[in-house]
């Protein structure tokens, strides 16, 4: 099949290699390093002893914290220098998230703080707001907030109910009530939406300082305990115009652009509680004994270790590979402002996957990290328990997956409709490769071989079922939910497994000294990902077709699909054994 280049995102991975250029943990300059090092240096010690106090709901606490990331320059990671920032490319700002995803709780208050309130300010605001609002939130003094989500209006944000009124002198009036706001117990700026007149969706910045804002009690959440999370009630809050944040009804653009930030760098975080889990993990396996061996040393536990290694390998390559491209849209659009929001417009459908492959993934690991601890990993007195309860809710934040799902899905079909993307004209090509000879596969005796040839098997088995999907219901391919769902799956899955091999093959090819470890994620990656995207293939082909036409379509899905075997266990035990011997997380 033709090769398109993976050079601005827009899911042009899914019709060609894409390769150059890549963004790995492996090709950090020393300047990210120096980033990363100090935002670990400031988790280990300033943020991981205050836990106890944060988990007791001391907000002034969090607010010295907030303030100190902010003196170190962890606030205003992609701000421009004349607002206080240090305008760094994305990667570092990854490397700040996935930081402080040790620690979630604070994560989530930083995270509601840059991506929620600095960002928005970023991508559109005026110039006076910019320098009003922004060296104060930079530097931590300002603490900010975000509110969307309202009682009716949770994944459609476009029905919230708050109002507001237009005042004579061009003024407004906000009343109305939202929910789950984060830092909602002690924010002074809070980015509000609400509709102008009953109608016209916009945002607006919010000061606590304008009077008749209060925020409700603190939220008895399962997890995240050291963060504030409250209702926030607005009884005729005044407003002034310049407040105003982008234009009069152009609040959906506010919205989505800033959830787009949110989604990458909620997967970057996760990718931080995903090491922190794993070496807990291996950790314990290496203390606990029983009958006599370190439990270590058993089969089913180093396939637990080794399966959270291997997909938290996939997760990183997936959010490194999707910052490359973002700063390299950047640099194509310009550095400014319209540039960064064009960037994060392309990979929306990167992001999203980012934001699901990241807490399940998550989800998984801290999961399994109950798992090796046992009893232990049920009681608080190991950090087992809490890290499970707190990884939950990121399958809820910035939309929850089933959203995310249907919106990569459904805005790759849209793409490919309107011919931004060569969906169709690869489908035909692949009908024509399916009705001759089967090929021999291009990379037969290469390294990573089999599995590059099986990740080119994951894109056409995606390029195939979308193809069908538009084919069968056409314009009422949204109301099938059940087929997008299975569609995104296989798309996640076809870049997670496309980026894993790719880091892999860099690897190989500087002569990286675990280069062999980084084979055996990928190759252990690589066949759990064909065993899924041959389940949901089978499920949606079945879904939209019966008789001949099925029979036709799920034996090209097994000529397709027939891949080499993999001998997992022996990787797996490689990665769980190097792990516990390192006792953290190996590609650390």
């Amino acid at each position: 099949m033709t090769q398109t280049r993976d050079s601005t995102g827009s899911a042009t991975w899914l019709f060609g290699s894409g390769g150059d250029s890549l963004v790995t943990p492996e090709t950090l300059t020393e300047e990210h390093r120096l980033i990363a090092g100090t935002a670990a240096e400031f988790v280990t010690n300033e943020v991981v002893p205050a836990l106890p106090q944060l988990e007791a709901r001391d907000w002034a606490l969090a607010r010295r914290l907030l303030e100190r990331c902010g003196a170190l320059g962890l606030l205003g990671v992609n701000v421009p220098e004349p607002y206080g920032g240090v305008d760094a490319d994305t990667v570092s700002s990854l490397l700040v998230s996935e930081q402080l995803g040790r620690v979630p709780s604070f994560g989530a208050a930083s995270g509601a703080q840059t991506n929620l309130c600095i960002v928005p300010l970023l991508l559109f605001g005026t110039d006076a707001q910019k320098s009003r609002y922004l060296p104060g939130l930079v530097s931590g003094e300002l603490i900010g907030a975000y509110a969307l989500s309202e009682a009716g209006a949770g994944s459609d944000a476009l029905s919230a109910r708050t109002v507001a009124t237009s005042k004579g002198d061009g003024s407004y009036s906000l009343s109305g009530e939202k929910l789950w706001i984060t830092n909602g117990g002690f924010a002074d700026l809070i980015v509000v939406f609400a509709k102008v007149d009953g109608q016209h969706f916009t945002a607006f910045l919010v000061e606590r300082a304008f009077g008749e804002l209060t925020s409700g009690g603190e939220e008895h959440k399962m997890g995240l305990h050291g963060s504030s999370t409250t209702p926030l009630l607005l009884n005729e809050v005044p407003v002034p115009a310049e407040n105003v944040l982008g234009e009069v009804g152009s609040g959906h653009r506010v919205a989505f652009s800033v959830l787009n930030v949110g989604r990458f760098k909620l997967g970057a975080m996760c990718i931080g509680g995903c090491r922190q889990a794993i070496t807990e993990g291996a950790r314990y396996a290496v203390n606990r004994r029983q009958f006599d061996r370190p439990i270590a040393a058993f089969g089913s536990i180093q396939h637990k270790l080794g399966e959270m290694t291997a997909r938290t390998y996939a997760l990183e390559a997936v959010v490194y590979r999707t910052a490359g491209l973002i700063d390299r849209w950047r640099e194509a659009r310009g550095g400014d402002p319209s540039g960064l929001r064009a960037a994060f417009e392309d990979v929306a459908i990167e992001a999203s996957i980012a934001k699901v492959l990241g807490s399940e993934t998550l989800g998984f690991v801290v999961d399994e990290n109950v798992q090796i601890h046992g009893g232990n990993g049920f009681v608080r007195d190991y950090p087992a328990e809490g890290r499970y309860r707190d990884a939950r809710v990121n399958r809820i934040f910035e939309g929850t997956n089933e959203i995310n799902r249907l919106l990569l899905a459904g805005r790759l079909l849209k793409r490919a409709v309107k011919g931004e993307l060569p969906l169709l004209d690869h489908a035909r090509l692949l009908r024509g490769e399916l009705m001759g000879p089967a090929p021999m596969p291009e990379d037969q005796g290469a390294p990573l071989g089999d599995q590059r040839h099986a990740t080119a098997a994951f894109q056409k088995v995606a390029i195939m079922l979308a193809a069908l999907a538009l084919e069968r219901y056409g314009r009422q391919i949204e109301d099938e939910q059940e087929v997008l769902l299975w569609l995104s799956d296989i798309l996640i899955d076809a870049f997670a497994a496309g980026s894993a091999v790719q880091r892999a093959l860099q690897a190989a090819g500087t002569n990286h000294p675990e280069a062999a470890l980084h084979a055996d994620a990928a190759s252990v990656f690589v066949a759990g990902a064909a065993f899924r995207v041959e389940a949901a293939a089978r499920e949606a082909l079945a879904a939209m077709a019966d008789g001949d036409a099925l029979r036709a379509n799920l034996a090209a899905l097994r000529r397709l699909l027939k891949l080499a075997p993999t001998n997992t266990v022996a990787g797996r035990r490689r990665l769980a054994d190097q792990s516990a011997a390192l006792g953290h997380y190996l590609f650390d």
